[in-house]
């Protein structure tokens, strides 16, 4: 779209209307996020960018949150917040198939941020008869979340070690979080070693050609300032690493729409439960 189809648009579209149409992918990918460069290395694309610690990502992240809690806003996502009430249902269907197995859901939410899906979820999980949430985050967001977010449910914890010290969890989460490691490989042989029975991976990027591509992410302005390393996986490699030990249930199209340049990508959810031995 050009400038002047841009002004265009500005000129005959009320503003709150075309807040609301701009995050929803109006001008580009969603939000108008974008991911460039292809790397050869995390430290690389570590270097070229700011980092996922920026003060600044905290801040309108715990902005958001603090939004929700009050009521002022229906659910947050990567510090947008939304006035409407949107569900994931294939993810919530994930977390109450569990809930059934199990009698109960104890979800370990990997990099659940200040628990975006913990209460956009909420509403719809709120007849189980047990619901632990245990997030693992940076410690700057564990020390936001304890003060301002836990609660009888929801915990927060700066390692997997700590959480599961004295908790045994159904439902290990991956929410949008393993295209932010610098080892994602690494990562999933290691947790899914914990043989936690089942294992929801959600908001997760594809390249359509097979590959794997490290770019570097770029956050407008208009939600933060900041930019950081993200992968765009294989899902040969990935899912292959997985389903040495996991049965994949179910897979379902995800919420993003994110592509990055020059290339092609699918954003995609799965649920994968622990095989019988």
């Amino acid at each position: 779209m050009n400038r002047k189809t841009k002004e265009f648009i500005r000129s005959v579209i009320p503003p709150r209307l075309l807040d609301k149409m701009s995050r929803a992918s109006l001008f580009g990918n969603t939000y108008g996020i974008r991911f460039c460069g292809d790397y050869n290395s995390w430290a690389q694309a570590a270097a070229a960018s700011t980092g996922y610690g920026a003060q600044e990502i905290l801040d309108r992240t715990f902005e958001a949150a603090q939004k929700v809690k009050s009521g002022d806003a229906a659910f947050e996502r990567d510090g947008v917040t939304f006035d409407e009430r949107e569900y994931n249902f294939p993810l919530v269907w994930a977390l109450m198939r569990s809930a059934v197995r199990h009698g109960r859901l104890h979800v370990l939410d990997f990099g659940g941020s200040l628990g975006s899906v913990y209460f956009q979820s909420r509403h719809l999980i709120e007849p189980l008869r047990s619901l632990k949430w245990a997030i693992i985050e940076q410690p700057s967001h564990v020390e936001v979340g304890k003060r301002e977010f836990s609660n009888e449910e929801l915990s927060f914890h700066c390692t997997i070690e700590e959480a599961c010290k004295n908790e045994r969890f159904d439902v290990l989460l991956l929410s949008g979080v393993l295209q932010c490691l610098p080892d994602p490989m690494g990562f999933l042989d290691s947790v899914l070693g914990r043989r936690i029975p089942s294992v929801v991976l959600d908001r997760t990027p594809f390249m359509t050609n097979g590959t794997t591509r490290l770019t570097i992410q770029h956050v407008p302005e208009w939600i933060y300032s900041a930019s950081y390393p993200s992968w765009f996986f294989s899902e040969k490699e990935l899912l292959g690493e997985i389903v040495k030990q996991y049965d994949e249930i179910a897979e379902w199209p995800a919420l993003d729409r994110h592509h990055p340049q020059g290339g092609r990508a699918e954003y995609r959810g799965f649920l994968f439960e622990l095989r019988k031995q």
